[in-house]
């Protein structure tokens, strides 16, 4: 007949109300469970668990305690049961050392003692329901028991009561559908596993996996939750007319965004490698947002994260004049692109803009229009999936906080919009033209020669545009801001 461990079984002690008081259960195997007057335990059957039946329930003599262990031990028992609390003498402690008979004590009766045991040694569907319930119980209790560290105190009472390590595995990529997956939200964060399987693990895990999931959802709320509340801000700032700024630094600084710091942002864009129309995974700025905010909770920098469509916004915050503070952002950007990569697949190329060092809510303004420009040019020269750095200076800084402005990109997008009409390639030729041309006060000589066109060539093209926008290039405040235009929109798309 298969044999239960007793060890196992005495590590269930809190379930089944019994404690091991003296001998070592481990390696003990248990055939079965039986109760036996104290005078018949000559009788009892090898290999079985005695559970000690006293007259009337009463508390065994110090002397009659010796003489059950003695007996227990000439029948080969496995171990021996006590009913009731009451201290061991050193001579029984002795004798069951000396025997290896292990010696445990209950204060569940003995009938109902041995329902459990016999079930725990049995094993089967009840048992495990049975264990599973316990450590179900055991894990909220010790949720509700340790507000500092509620998930490894539930970790930890799990184990115990199935009698096995539970470990949470960090894996992203786990299907939120799988039973042992631990989610927040709809953003996978790991599997929980066992190191041992068996039909009351099997049973707990799954419910075990969502309190871990409940868990984390609530730590990360009370953690991060400030943080997201001030990400439309700071969308709001990066995207307002300049008009609106001081208004905006009031509201952020109100809701705890230190605006008079120096801020370097990062601007993150996926783009699928084969389709650049396909939208990424829906959990995937989710996921991003929640390994990023994790990945900085600890670190110096005051970090805060914002998303914009499918876009990610990384901004690091700190004195005015900090060594490297760009280089740091550029440190988490990498690890955050990883794992962006791990979670959408080898598929997905993220690409990420970084913006200079720059002080106060304008600077924040202005690096994040940095960043976004850096990432959508490397976008489009081709060069997506790197980390594309910022740093402009002259004339090129002036177009670009010229663009960062929602009013100032309308109308040069009302200006451009017949030659956008032509598509991106024709578009782009045309400003170039444009730019040679204006930019030469209307030579065509030199114009051909920055073109490398023949003069007639560029007045061919010239014309040609100059209908299709249907302005009169000749008239001198046309011709500074459709110069002007091209300008700023080359300049953004890093041409």
């Amino acid at each position: 007949m298969e044999q239960a461990s007793l060890a196992d079984i005495v590590a269930q002690g809190d379930r089944m109300g019994i404690r091991c008081v003296a001998g070592d259960p481990e390696g003990v195997g248990v055939s079965g469970v039986q109760i036996v007057a104290k005078d018949d335990l000559r009788q009892a059957s090898p290999g079985r668990l005695v559970i000690v039946a006293m007259p009337h329930g009463a508390v065994p003599r110090p002397y009659q305690v010796d003489i059950a262990i003695r007996h227990a031990i000439g029948a080969r028992c496995a171990g021996i049961v006590f009913a009731g609390d009451f201290p061991i003498a050193e001579t029984a402690r002795a004798l069951a050392e000396r025997g290896g008979l292990p010696v445990l004590m209950s204060a569940v009766t003995p009938s109902e003692l041995a329902v459990l045991l016999d079930r725990a040694i049995r094993g089967g569907a009840e048992e495990a329901l049975s264990r599973a319930e316990y450590a179900i119980a055991r894990a909220t209790e010790a949720a509700g028991e340790s507000p500092g560290r509620p998930m490894e105190a539930v970790l930890d009472e799990v184990g115990a009561a199935l009698g096995a390590r539970l470990t949470l595995v960090e894996d992203p990529g786990v299907p939120w559908s799988e039973p042992h997956a631990v989610c927040v939200g709809e953003v996978p964060v790991g599997r929980l596993v066992a190191d041992r399987d068996d039909a009351s693990v099997t049973v707990a895990l799954p419910v075990i996996a969502a309190m871990l999931s409940r868990i984390l959802q609530r730590q990360l709320q009370a953690r991060f939750g400030p943080v997201r509340s001030r990400a439309d801000l700071i969308i709001e700032l990066v995207f307002a007319e300049s008009s609106r700024i001081d208004r905006l630094a009031i509201e952020a600084t109100r809701a705890g965004l230190p605006v008079s710091l120096s801020h370097a942002v990062a601007w993150l864009i996926p783009t699928h490698r084969d389709d650049p129309e396909q939208r990424p995974p829906a959990v995937l700025a989710s996921s991003v947002e929640l390994h990023a905010l994790q990945l900085v909770d600890r670190r110096d920098e005051v970090w805060h994260l914002a998303t914009f469509h499918d876009d990610i916004v990384m901004v690091a915050s700190e004195e005015t004049g900090a060594a490297d503070h760009q280089r740091r952002l550029r440190d988490v950007m990498e690890a955050v692109a990883a794992h962006a990569r791990s979670v959408a697949g080898e598929e997905w190329a993220f690409t990420v803009g970084l913006g200079t060092p720059q002080s106060g809510a304008a600077g924040l303004r202005q690096s994040a229009t940095e960043a976004h420009i850096a990432a959508d040019a490397a976008v489009a020269g081709g060069r997506a999936g790197g980390i594309e750095v910022t740093d402009v200076t002259g004339l090129r800084r002036v177009l670009l906080d010229f663009y960062a402005s929602p009013l100032n990109r309308s109308l040069l997008d009302d200006i451009l919009a017949p030659l956008d009409a032509l598509g991106p390639e024709r578009a782009a030729i045309a400003m170039r033209t444009l730019v040679a041309y204006l930019g030469h006060r209307n030579s065509l000589a030199r114009a051909g020669a920055e073109l490398n066109l023949h003069a007639n060539a560029v007045n061919y093209r010239v014309r040609r545009i100059e209908q299709t926008l249907g302005l009169d290039l000749t008239a001198p405040d046309v011709r500074f801001s459709v110069e002007l235009a091209c300008r700023v929109r080359l300049a953004a798309s890093g041409r």
